[in-house]
């Protein structure tokens, strides 16, 4: 059996950024633990008329550590 960390959701964002459908993703400065960084969000109109920001996908920050499934380094 694969490991897999990517939920279902995590797919269908992937995709609908992907496929060009959908204009509505914005890059937005931010801060991840108090470092800066920035993610990939989406922007809507919440029925209040506020615009909503979901952050989808954050970028890897100098203090991260990425590793597969195994805990080896990318």
């Amino acid at each position: 059996m694969t490991k897999t960390n990517i939920t279902p959701e995590m797919s269908d964002a992937f995709q609908a950024m992907t496929s060009g459908v959908f204009n509505n993703f914005c890059l937005m400065s931010c801060f991840m633990n108090g470092e800066p960084t920035s993610a990939i969000c989406v922007a809507d109109e919440a029925p209040d008329g506020m615009v909503r920001v979901t952050p989808l996908f954050v970028a890897v920050t100098p203090s991260m550590t990425l590793t597969d499934h195994e805990g080896r380094q990318a």
